[in-house]
């Protein structure tokens, strides 16, 4: 019988989220992310230098002899609570995630370890080269390469990348004769051609991705390529429910903290019976998507035959609350909530973009229902 994780966090993961806390009240308030927003650069680049090199959380999944701190993917998780929390505008999913996740479940190799140690360190960005809102298709197609000595040339194009433009290093995957692998491609590789497409978040653009002949390192061939592309997915899916829970509970409380102290007609409107029931039943739905989100984190942490299954049970579960929790802080705030100048609708722009990435809710539930043989309905 599998024994069932601890759900609470660990002393380690208080330090880092006080750590991580504390970093982000100084350098990421919402003044600071509103400001941000109307601007032709939405990465923080110091932000993203004191996050991932300074604090050494771009390299949390890296193993110790790679350069990396040989965490887990329950310290990423409180990780990415707190950035959803400060909507920081970092591409962290995308590296410390997404590309690490793929490199780390490649074969060893020069070219692997060489990228995870520059992504560990925070010298360099990564991301995988996949639509943003993927998961549970088969292998992509759109990008085919052919042999060039010890590596691979690629053509093809690829939209939708998160951090398209951002990163420095690029997973690609590759069809070569109809095998798949998955390549490495140095963001200045001459015929990479990036953009910038900015969505509803605007702290997380994503692009298009368009190479011409461009040059590539082989990472997995076709006995890894897709195992390890799965694998970076489910990671993903499953650790973006921890961006979903700590958009869930920043919104919660800001909620609350208004209905303290809003007054009309002489008493605050947190003190009428419909508010503090609506508040009372989210605080319930958040509690049920930590646990979720919680799950999936462990899961993948401990290397349970169970990730999948639980990757895809948070998404299904935690999208549909961070998306009614950030709904919520909007209408209790009241009129001040519908303006540009209240960070609510970053929020609710977090929510509504995270409730799409790696999967809908609808996507999750039928991938889990083939995990777990239930028949379509």
């Amino acid at each position: 019988m599998t024994e069932i994780p601890s759900l609470l966090y660990s002393e380690i993961e208080d330090d880092v989220r006080a750590t991580l806390r504390g970093l982000l009240a100084d350098r990421c308030s919402w003044n600071d992310v509103l400001t941000r927003v109307d601007t032709d650069e939405p990465y923080d680049d110091a932000l993203w230098k004191a996050v991932g090199e300074d604090l050494g959380l771009a390299g949390l999944l890296v193993p110790e002899e790679l350069g990396g701190a040989g965490g887990t993917a329950r310290e990423v998780a409180v990780v990415l609570e707190e950035l959803a929390r400060a909507v920081a505008p970092v591409p962290y999913l995308a590296s410390a995630v997404l590309a690490v996740g793929a490199l780390l479940a490649a074969p060893e190799g020069p070219a692997r370890d060489g990228a995870l140690g520059a992504l560990a360190a925070g010298a360099k960005v990564g991301t995988l080269a996949v639509p943003a809102t993927t998961y549970g298709a088969p292998f992509p197609l759109t990008v085919t390469g052919a042999p060039d000595g010890d590596g691979l040339v690629l053509t093809g194009a690829v939209t939708s990348v998160l951090a398209a433009d951002r990163a420095d290093l690029l997973v690609v995957p590759v069809v070569v004769a109809g095998e798949p692998y998955l390549a490495l491609v140095d963001g200045t590789a001459p015929g990479l051609t990036r953009g910038r497409i900015t969505t509803l978040d605007a702290t997380r653009p994503v692009g298009p991705v368009t190479l011409d002949g461009v040059p590539a390192a082989v990472v997995a061939g076709p006995d890894a390529a897709e195992a390890a592309l799965r694998h970076a997915l489910g990671l993903g899916a499953a650790l973006l429910a921890s961006e979903q829970l700590g958009v869930s509970e920043r919104a919660l409380e800001e909620a609350v903290n208004y209905l303290k102290v809003r007054h009309q007609f002489g008493r605050p409107i947190g003190s009428y019976q419909a508010l503090r029931h609506r508040a009372a039943d989210l605080w319930a739905d958040i509690a049920a998507a930590r646990a979720t989100a919680r799950y999936a984190a462990a899961a993948f942490a401990d290397g349970s035959p169970d990730a999948e299954v639980a990757a895809s049970l948070a998404q299904a579960y935690c999208g549909d609350v961070a998306v009614h929790a950030a709904e919520e802080c909007v209408q209790m705030h009241g009129g001040i909530g519908f303006t540009w100048e209240h960070p609510a609708h970053l929020y609710l722009k977090r929510a509504m973009s995270l409730s799409l990435l790696l999967g809908t809710a609808d996507r999750h539930r039928t991938v889990l229902g083939g995990l777990v043989d239930l028949p379509p309905a």
